[in-house]
């Protein structure tokens, strides 16, 4: 096995070989502060040169078959096929079922989630963020599958942890309204503040689509100084990127 000069978070799943999935950090890049180092978003206010160059170091250190897929993320539950991608698509989520499509997802706080179906046949990643979850970005995606729900494996990626993710009424509100079971993933914290896990809110979308193989969701990038970006914590900051692509048997 090559070794990587970037640091990657892998899935802890069990899947075929095929399967590449992968999840930067901010180390290893060229940005200066406050996108040091490894920023890959095009959308914040590093430099073109630096974001290319952080893209680049990306491609080598994984061998990327092609040019990762990336999306104009707007907290929506659109949903692409990797067969319709092109430049500038606002998509949140992408599913593929070709070899050598690299999906890619960016996040600072929000939640990636990266799905394979058992034979490897089938990938997806997605952007979830309080907002798109709450209006189905999970479901939406997961009804692109052909293999039934019980064959996906789903791994929750680098997000913001269950003690600092403060929310007002109004996101508890979005989740409750759906399902009263979503109060488990919500603790008050005065009358109208509440300490949200994403994991679990996740966590609860999925099991209700009869997906029970789901691992990761024990980082928190607001804590993780060092490690990852986080909107919240500092406000002008880098992006991470989730990538999962179907290689060559």
């Amino acid at each position: 096995m090559v070794r990587k000069s970037l640091e990657f978070v892998t899935p802890d799943w069990t899947m075929p070989d095929h399967i590449q999935a992968y999840t930067t950090t901010r180390k290893g890049g060229v940005s200066p502060s406050p996108y040091d180092s490894l920023n890959l978003a095009e959308h914040v206010n590093d430099t073109h040169e630096n974001v290319e160059k952080n893209r680049q170091l990306l491609a080598s250190d994984l061998t990327l078959p092609a040019s990762p897929l990336w999306l104009q993320q707007t907290h929506s539950t659109k949903v692409i096929n990797s067969q319709d991608w092109y430049e500038g698509i606002e998509a949140d989520a992408i599913y593929c079922n070709q070899n050598d499509h690299v999906c890619a997802i960016m996040t600072a706080d929000c939640l990636p989630l990266l799905i394979s179906n058992e034979a490897g046949t089938e990938i997806a990643a997605i952007h979830a963020g309080w907002r798109g979850l709450a209006d189905g970005i999970i479901e939406t995606t997961i009804s692109r599958f052909q293999d039934s729900t019980d064959k996906l494996h789903v791994w929750l990626g680098p997000a913001i942890g269950p003690e600092k993710f403060e929310v007002g009424q109004d996101v508890f509100e979005a989740f409750i309204n759906h399902s009263d079971t979503a109060q488990v993933a919500f603790q008050q914290t005065d009358n109208s503040h509440y300490l949200a896990d994403i994991y679990q809110l996740a966590r609860l979308r999925l099991r209700q689509l009869g997906i029970t193989q789901m691992s990761g969701g024990d980082a928190c990038t607001v804590t993780e100084t060092s490690r990852f970006f986080s909107y919240r914590r500092d406000g002008e900051t880098g992006r991470i990127v989730s990538l999962i692509w179907i290689g060559n048997k």
